[in-house]
């Protein structure tokens, strides 16, 4: 199992137990990972670090001072 966070801009685009899946995006130096449909973006992931699955579960969603925060378990 990989774990992922992504930043969400608004509350309720997503609920925990939900199916996601991200399409990726590609930087001169790391990856970026978008929630279908455009919903929350990762942070830049190494090119080492790329993840290899498409398709995860969203298991966590928190709202802090920063904006909400969601977290994707991806089968790798």
């Amino acid at each position: 199992m990989r774990e992922m966070d992504f930043k969400m801009e608004r509350p309720g685009l997503l609920s925990e137990g939900d199916t996601v899946t991200v399409s990726e995006g590609l930087l001169p130096s790391n990856y970026y990972y978008t929630i279908d449909p455009s919903l929350a973006m990762s942070a830049n992931v190494p090119f080492p670090q790329r993840l290899l699955s498409r398709s995860g579960t969203v298991t966590k969603i928190i709202q802090n001072e920063r904006g909400f925060y969601v977290t994707v378990s991806f089968d790798e």
